[in-house]
């Protein structure tokens, strides 16, 4: 099924972004059609970095063409335009390359020329997996009571301490990963470090499971000494590293929320105009076509505030505010349109593998990770009060 791709005329995006919609389309449609099929998902979403790599979509995900990126400058809009059309094709594509940029990110942002080097081209080709360690056990939403600690012994930081809910967990071949040194208390004593998988007193403690199967896992380091030459940025950084990788990312998991909405809104069409009832077709009931409306306005609508983000973006501005109201607007959004395609396709669309139900599956988490529902609603509230004190002082 090809994702219609009609809201590209709009001024949001440059000819650049709808070439590169075009061809992503093209070869989604060939490479993408069972890659879900494997009941291995390790090896499927090793498979697909690897293929994703090949055929050159990594670059996009990855700053600073000296180090194997597309552009010196992440381009935000085209990360969104390569998610929602991965994500429409299918969901652990998806996740492959979004891990691939946020596992890299911090790299890519606050590196030293000999990491980039080291890391960045390999995640570009597909030839290494990479993965973002923060969260905790206590230490999701609220990432100051971070506990997992990192203690200066010499030339090496000595790591101890849990990780959990880690995408790429179990597979990834290093994890960006934040421990607390103790410059200061709270978000400002937090480092970020490169972990090889293979050091000594780093494992995996826990696969996890989910109910739409993506690699994740629980981290636990016991003694794990971590060359200095693997800090990234300065001791004490780590928190603002994090959000700024946060923040290049954030908008795109709304695209790839939109990109699971057009598709349940795809499905939810051809169901409805070849779905026999009543001596006519489903689609053609009032009530079938009032539900259409309220999931084609939906997308629309999410599809308007996540390219309104990442079009402010790429022109340098503060999207705090934007990309919350995106994430929010696209999960929240795409829950009930993928409701409403399941109710359309009827007994079928609880069917286990019809395509309905595996998006029903799908995007419940992206309403929890890179911040949950409820965290964006404080952000955005945070944002227009902190933009009135501001306009009062003004005055």
């Amino acid at each position: 099924m090809a994702m219609q791709s009609t809201h590209l005329a709009w001024p949001f995006f440059d000819e650049r972004h709808r070439v590169l919609a075009r061809e992503l389309g093209a070869w989604a449609d060939t490479h993408l059609a069972h890659a879900g099929d494997d009941a291995d998902v390790d090896a499927t979403c090793r498979r697909l970095v690897r293929a994703l790599g090949e055929a050159g979509w990594l670059r996009h995900a990855v700053g600073g063409t000296a180090h194997g990126g597309l552009r010196d400058a992440i381009d935000t809009r085209a990360i969104c335009v390569l998610r929602e059309a991965l994500a429409y094709h299918e969901g652990l594509a998806d996740f492959a390359f979004a891990m691939q940029g946020l596992g890299s990110g911090a790299i890519s942002l606050a590196g030293t020329p000999v990491q980039r080097e080291r890391y960045l081209p390999r995640v570009a080709r597909g030839e290494a997996i990479a993965a973002f360690a923060l969260s905790e056990p206590d230490a999701g939403s609220d990432v100051a009571a971070m506990a997992c600690s990192a203690r200066d012994d010499g030339d090496a930081y000595v790591l101890d301490g849990e990780k959990t809910w880690i995408s790429n967990g179990g597979i990834a071949d290093f994890y960006v990963l934040f421990a607390r040194t103790g410059e200061a208390p709270g978000a400002r004593g937090i480092s970020a470090f490169i972990v090889d998988a293979d050091l000594p007193g780093f494992e995996i403690a826990e696969r996890i499971e989910l109910v739409a199967p993506h690699p994740l896992a629980r981290l636990r380091l016991s003694g794990c000494r971590v060359p200095k030459t693997q800090l990234i940025g300065a001791p004490g950084e780590g928190f603002k590293i994090a959000m700024r990788t946060l923040d290049v990312f954030r908008t795109s998991v709304a695209a790839a929320a939109l990109g699971f909405a057009r598709r349940a809104l795809d499905e939810a069409l051809d169901r409805a105009a070849g779905r026999p009832m009543f001596g006519q077709h489903l689609g053609d009931l009032p009530l079938a076509q009032a539900k259409l409306a309220e999931m084609a306005t939906e997308v629309d609508g999410a599809a308007l505030l996540t390219y309104r983000a990442a079009w402010l973006r790429d022109q340098g501005a503060n999207v705090t505010r934007e990309a919350a109201m995106a994430k929010m607007a696209s999960t929240e959004g795409a829950q009930r349109v993928i409701d409403g395609a399941v109710q359309l396709w009827g007994g079928l669309g609880v069917t286990r593998g019809a395509p309905v139900e595996r998006l029903y599956r799908e995007i419940r988490a992206l309403r929890i990770y890179e911040g949950a529902t409820e965290v964006q609603q404080l952000i955005i509230g945070r944002e227009l009060m902190k933009a009135r004190r501001s306009q009062g002082n003004a005055s």
